[in-house]
């Protein structure tokens, strides 16, 4: 009898490592993809997930705002040549010859190509063969090890310091790795990033809330009317997710909802909490310097879901939103939330749920009582609910409208919005109303319903 195979010990890693993962343009297939990125996490990477069906310059966008140093790619759709070729290329012509690309992709991908696009300068392509012999975690140690280098103790060749208030994605990327990684080498650097950031008054846009309340969906939304609203401004946004207490693996999975940001006038970076029972990275700060020296017009910096008695992002924002949904429970629920007591604007997302419209009334007058507003009309609280799913909400373009004038009137700095939206409360939008969602079926019913009583009267008059 055959023994049984030994299972393959996860790779300790000697750094941090941060690993972009995605599948490709034209792909729907990502059960491979998040089967491999659940084990990179686990095996204490940081994952940057971008889901599936992406373009090569969304890809190497994203990974150089990220900083990573390996991206993971799976391809079905045949076109895996030209694909991997042209992630390759794109990162060398801009700079970031230094993050490596694995890839896979079953049976598609036929061994002549694996040797064709290793010659070519891919780090590694996975073949089923290599999964029978390694395993999964054996080719995810394989993956971990080549990524296991530092990133953040020095700058980008050829880049000086002064090219950060040209925007370069790769200096910003590397002064907050630096931030995170290094923070005693790139002290000096750091320093001067402050002082830059110093000289300048940009607006914090603080988004904080429950998990899975929609936030990613509402900042992307946000950010889009931002883009066609001010079409000369820039935005940076700093999205922070919980790292694993077990294992340090961290699924900064922001990207996956938010396809606004892939646009030359936007900055995007993941932070990981690298500690248990924060909402935010202690690197924020220097984060959100750099954004600063970098001359964007806002900054929007996001936490990880939090708890009732959380209210870190007061601290780091000038304006603070807290995203909640209607399905908080009781209304005496309300008074434990801490967050009611400092947001400057409260939005209730997935208005389409049961019950919003009394959620929307409970939670005015828990804003009223908290902030002793009893002289202004209930219906003036700034809580609104949204719908960030459905396009062209008019509760999400009221919240934007609400937050722009909030932002202006805190920081004096001049965001007065001129986009034409209709704004109201969020009612959900039926492409086939809901007494009609039958109506085929019940056309079908009905002409079954008539054979079979034809048949029945035939039976009748044969009699």
């Amino acid at each position: 009898m055959k023994p049984a195979a030994q299972p393959v010990k996860p790779y300790k890693l000697k750094h941090k490592v941060r690993v972009l993962t995605a599948a490709s343009l034209f792909d729907g297939h990502d059960a491979a993809i998040n089967i491999m990125r659940r084990i990179m996490q686990a095996t204490g990477a940081e994952v940057i997930h971008l889901g599936h069906n992406r373009s090569a310059e969304e890809i190497v966008n994203a990974a150089i705002q990220e900083d990573v140093q390996g991206i993971a790619i799976t391809s079905y759709q045949g076109g895996h040549l030209e694909f991997f070729k042209y992630v390759y290329d794109l990162l060398q012509e801009r700079g970031a010859g230094h993050i490596r690309i694995f890839g896979g992709g079953g049976g598609t991908i036929l061994p002549q190509e694996v040797e064709e696009l290793h010659a070519y300068g891919i780090a590694r392509i996975y073949t089923p063969d290599d999964g029978r012999v390694m395993g999964l975690q054996g080719m995810i140690n394989d993956l971990l090890r080549k990524c296991d280098f530092p990133v953040g103790d020095h700058l980008p060749e050829g880049v000086g310091l002064e090219a950060i208030v040209q925007k370069d994605n790769r200096l910003i990327a590397r002064l907050i790795s630096a931030a995170e990684n290094f923070p005693q080498i790139g002290r000096e650097w750091l320093e001067a990033v402050k002082q830059y950031a110093d000289e300048r008054r940009i607006p914090v846009l603080g988004i904080t809330g429950t998990g899975g309340a929609g936030k990613s969906s509402l900042i992307d939304e946000l950010v889009r009317r931002y883009l066609l609203d001010f079409p000369d401004k820039t935005i940076g946004i700093i999205s922070v997710d919980p790292s694993k207490r077990k294992t340090g693996g961290a699924l900064l999975g922001d990207r996956i909802r938010m396809n606004s940001v892939t646009n030359p006038r936007v900055y995007m970076r993941s932070l990981a909490t690298r500690q248990a029972n924060i909402a935010l990275s202690p690197h924020v700060p220097a984060a959100v310097d750099v954004l600063k020296a970098a001359r964007y017009d806002l900054i929007i910096l996001e936490t990880s879901g939090i708890g009732q008695s959380d209210t870190e992002i007061v601290d780091f924002s000038d304006v603070a939103l807290y995203v909640m949904t209607p399905e908080f429970g009781a209304a005496t629920q309300l008074e434990k939330i801490d967050m009611l007591d400092f947001a400057d604007v409260v939005a209730i997302n997935k208005f389409d749920k049961r019950g919003a419209e009394d959620a929307l009334m409970a939670v005015r007058k828990q804003y009223q009582r908290n902030h002793q507003l009893f002289h202004v009309p209930l219906d003036q609280m700034p809580v609104i609910g949204t719908m960030a799913s459905q396009f062209n909400d008019p509760g999400t373009n009221l919240l934007y409208k609400t937050l722009m004038r909030t932002i202006s009137e805190k920081t004096g700095v001049p965001f007065e919005s001129t986009l034409d939206l209709p704004t109201g409360e969020s009612k959900k939008i039926y492409i086939i109303p809901p007494q009609r969602v039958r109506y085929l079926s019940e056309i079908a019913e009905n002409n079954r319903n008539y054979d079979a009583w034809v048949k029945q009267q035939a039976r009748i008059a044969r009699k």
